[in-house]
């Protein structure tokens, strides 16, 4: 019972620390790193186990420029020694389900957020969907085909700093029973 209770404390503790980081040290993410993240992020929930989601990790300087320069919310892209964008393969998804991809996806960043910051990491979700301006530089960038969707890109580094936590906890926001 201890052990189980010391792997629920460590992670409630990454869930309560986790925190949205912008600003990026040049050192290097090991690709070892990035492979805990994927990992993370393929043991996400999804409808009917679909599994909808595609990544791709972006290491290509020119290519993240290409992002930060183009859309305003992911600057800090010019910063940030790796990326990985979480993609929703649409195909997968059909009648009442066909928006379940969104979900999926989101399950899979969030792993990836957690992972992040268990890993030492600092991430920020900057999102691509429902935006097509910001999707049509994500598309140009990676070449993603029409049938994949981008919903978000996730710069990735270490912190330049430690970057305070937000306490987002709002009893007020929480019913029992009925609204």
């Amino acid at each position: 019972m201890r052990q189980i209770y010391t792997f629920m404390k460590d992670t409630l503790s990454i869930i309560a620390q986790r925190k949205s980081v912008r600003h990026y040290t040049k050192i290097p993410v090991a690709s070892e790193q990035i492979d805990i993240l994927l990992r993370a992020a393929m043991a996400a929930p999804s409808a009917k186990n679909l599994q909808g989601w595609e990544f791709i990790v972006i290491t290509d300087r020119e290519k993240l420029d290409y992002i930060g320069e183009r859309v305003a919310t992911a600057r800090m892209l010019l910063m940030a020694p790796v990326a990985i964008v979480v993609c929703g393969n649409v195909t997968k998804y059909t009648g009442e389900s066909q928006m379940n991809w969104v979900v999926d996806c989101a399950a899979a960043t969030e792993n990836i957020l957690l992972a992040a910051e268990s890993v030492g990491l600092g991430a920020v979700w900057t999102a691509s969907y429902p935006y097509a301006d910001r999707m049509a530089v994500v598309r140009a960038a990676t070449g993603i085909p029409i049938e994949i969707m981008p919903l978000c890109v996730i710069p990735l580094g270490y912190p330049v700093k430690d970057e305070p936590v937000k306490d987002k906890w709002r009893p007020e926001k929480i019913h029992y029973n009925q609204w």
